[in-house]
C-alpha cells in the first residue's frame, strides 16, 4: 500500500519539474519581480461597506508606505465561502496588484497590508495570489 502511494505521489511530481535554465524576461528593461493579487472585500457585518474614502485612507496610510514605488487598484465583485460555516458570500471587492523586488521584507510588508486591512474593517479574511514575474515601469 505505501509503495502504491509513493508512487502515485512522484508521478504527480514528474510533470512539475523546475527547469534547469533560469527564466529571462523577454523585454531588456524588465526585470524579475513578485507580483501579488491581493483581495479585500468591502462588505462589513452590522454596517454599510467600506467606502471609497475609507479605501483612499487605508491606501495612503497603509498600502503606500509599504509599496511607495506604486500600485494598482480597482473594484470587482468577489465571492468567498466562508470555511466555517459554509455560508457563500458576495460583496464588492477592491483588487489591489503590486509589482514588487523580491527583497527580504517583501512578505512582511505584504502582511502588514493584509493584518491591518483585516483589523481596521472586521475581515475574517483578504485574499492573495501570488506570482513571479517580469515587470518594467
Amino acid at each position: 500500500m505505501v509503495a502504491v502511494l509513493a508512487s502515485l505521489l512522484l508521478a504527480g511530481c514528474a510533470g512539475s519539474e523546475v527547469p534547469s535554465t533560469p527564466y529571462v524576461c523577454l523585454l531588456s528593461k524588465e526585470q524579475r519581480m513578485l507580483v501579488a493579487e491581493l483581495f479585500f472585500g468591502r462588505g462589513i457585518k452590522g454596517r454599510a461597506p467600506v467606502t471609497d474614502t475609507e479605501w483612499a485612507d487605508f491606501a495612503a496610510q497603509t498600502v503606500t508606505p509599504n509599496f511607495p514605488d506604486g500600485f494598482t487598484a480597482f473594484d470587482g465583485d468577489g465571492q468567498w465561502r466562508n470555511p466555517a460555516t459554509g455560508q457563500i458570500v458576495s460583496a464588492r471587492t477592491k483588487i489591489l496588484i503590486v509589482a514588487a523586488p523580491r527583497t527580504p521584507d517583501l512578505a512582511q510588508r505584504l502582511s502588514a497590508v493584509i493584518e491591518t486591512y483585516k483589523q481596521r474593517f472586521g475581515q475574517q479574511s483578504v485574499g492573495i495570489i501570488t506570482r513571479d514575474s517580469c515587470a518594467a515601469f
